[in-house]
């Protein structure tokens, strides 16, 4: 498969969205669990090739300056995190990513996964930046407000849900991916 997929499972309870990179690959929602192939590949045959090194990404297209040997978990100096937008960033784990965003606000920085809690497969960040107003983050589909601190929306259809967070920290001036679910970051 030459481009990435995204796939939404939506149940009664939860709602997961995840971006695959191979052919194959499986997605979990409460009691749900969706598999599927786009090659006719099993899943057995897409286990036997699954190792932890990274295909594309920053090993073949650095844009934030990473060189082969950098640590997996960097995405990105803090002085190229904006607190006026947001800057999209994946998290992978294994060959299963996660769309998600950064905003800097002073020396802090947030984490969410990229998705609107009223609609999982509306992002707040589409690809040209979040809409920022004062201290909030706003879907361009729906309008919710959502607390650049905390990810919890004070406005709109998902009023009182928060954004999924993904756990991020800065150390030497350059963010890390700290979040144990996802072995490493790449920058879209």
């Amino acid at each position: 498969m030459s481009d990435p997929v995204d796939v939404t499972v939506d149940t009664d309870d939860e709602s997961e969205s995840v971006r695959i990179h191979d052919d194959d690959g499986e997605v979990e929602a409460g009691d749900t669990t969706v598999r599927f192939s786009f090659s006719g590949a099993s899943n057995d045959q897409a286990a036997d090739g699954d190792d932890e090194t990274p295909t594309g990404g920053n090993d073949e297209h650095p844009p934030d300056g990473n060189d082969d040997g950098d640590d997996p978990r960097r995405i990105v100096e803090l002085d190229s995190v904006p607190s006026d937008s947001t800057l999209v960033f994946e998290a992978r784990d294994g060959r299963r990513g996660v769309n998600c965003i950064l905003h800097r606000s002073g020396d802090a920085v947030a984490a969410w996964r990229n998705s609107c809690p009223h609609q999982p497969e509306v992002p707040l960040d589409p690809g040209r930046g979040a809409i920022v107003r004062g201290d909030r983050l706003v879907c361009h589909k729906h309008g919710a407000q959502f607390e650049r601190d905390d990810g919890v929306c004070t406005h709109g259809p998902c009023a009182g849900d928060a954004l999924d967070s993904i756990e991020v920290t800065i150390r030497d001036g350059d963010v890390y991916l700290t979040d144990e679910r996802f072995e490493r970051a790449e920058r879209r």
